[in-house]
């Protein structure tokens, strides 16, 4: 075995051992196609407010300018899908954010498994990034033959569908690349276009995050969400997973083994009257380590307060 096909399964055998349940490698290159379709979203305004995805769009494209001599992209997924559910009618929160902030479980694993590799291996350079940086991490995903990009936008494994966390790890590492995944499977299916309530899935892959009840319930930093939303959110109070819910392939998900990732027991508990008189003090306690507190307790009293205004009814 040479030294590229040892320093791959190194890789591969060090990130199963931390609990991811994929891993795929691409070549580090330029990402081309993606800056234009990139340029396009952003051009058109479907970022919203989300300013920052306006930010370092030369990094996003090129790997080496976030690890100057990369040559290997390794893509890691982490399954988040829960094994119990909320109160059926409590507000719904996304099953991303019913246990501790992934940020800092994959943030860990992500330093120890760069640790490991540089034991084994010896020195060599790289940063993983986790959702938290300028990446394009669903097309790195697809270029490792992981899965393919649905049309929600979301990476769809055919093993498990697409409940999971996405890492990138960026190395000067030389290896063994898998090929890239080929198919859509989607096919004709519009399931997640169909079930979306604010049409913010568009042909072609695109998705108007100025439209996604995720923008609005995590992301959107007013304090009025537009009156003409007013009916269409579901009982969605954080995030939304419609168009994950409603798609096929999610069929084989499968509960996370990541203990850290278990549901916070008020999460799945807290019924409508729980949450509307929590206290700051209480949500600060309760979610400190939870996706949650992106919202902050503001933003989390403004989407209840939404969720509970009268719909207008439909225009003739």
């Amino acid at each position: 075995m040479g030294p590229k096909q040892d320093h791959t399964s190194i890789v591969k055998q060090t990130a199963f051992s931390l609990g991811f349940d994929f891993c795929g490698i691409a070549q580090a290159q330029r990402l081309d196609a993606d800056a234009r379709r990139l340029e396009q979203w952003l051009s058109t305004g479907k970022q919203g407010s989300m300013e920052y995805m306006e930010n370092y769009f030369d990094l996003r494209i090129d790997p080496q300018k976030l690890v100057p001599g990369a040559k290997s992209v390794i893509t890691l997924l982490l399954n988040y899908f829960p094994s119990q559910t909320q109160n059926a009618d409590a507000p719904k929160v996304s099953k991303y954010a019913y246990g501790r902030d992934y940020h800092e479980v994959i943030r860990g694993k992500l330093q120890f498994f760069l640790n490991i590799l540089r034991e084994k291996i010896g020195e060599i350079h790289g940063r993983g990034f986790v959702d938290s940086a300028p990446v394009l991490e669903r097309t790195w995903a697809e270029k490792s033959g992981l899965g393919w990009i649905g049309k929600n936008g979301n990476l769809i494994t055919k093993q498990s569908g697409s409940f999971f966390f996405i890492a990138t790890m960026i190395t000067d590492l030389e290896l063994e690349y898998d090929d890239p995944f080929a198919k859509d499977y989607c096919g004709s299916c519009t399931k997640c276009i169909d079930a979306c309530p604010t049409n913010a899935i568009l042909p072609d892959k695109v998705v108007d995050g100025s439209r996604c009840i995720s923008y609005f319930t995590i992301e959107l930093k007013e304090m009025l969400i537009p009156s003409h939303m007013k009916g269409k959110f579901d009982n969605w109070m954080f995030g939304c997973d419609i168009c994950q819910d409603v798609c096929p392939w999610n069929r084989f998900s499968k509960a996370t083994t990541e203990i850290e990732l278990r549901a916070i027991h008020e999460v799945l508990n807290f019924s409508l009257d729980d949450w509307e008189n929590l206290s700051e003090e209480s949500f600060n306690k309760i979610f400190k380590d939870s996706p949650l507190k992106r919202s902050k307790y503001s933003g989390i009293k403004r989407n209840l307060k939404f969720l509970s205004a009268e719909p207008f009814p439909p225009t003739p």
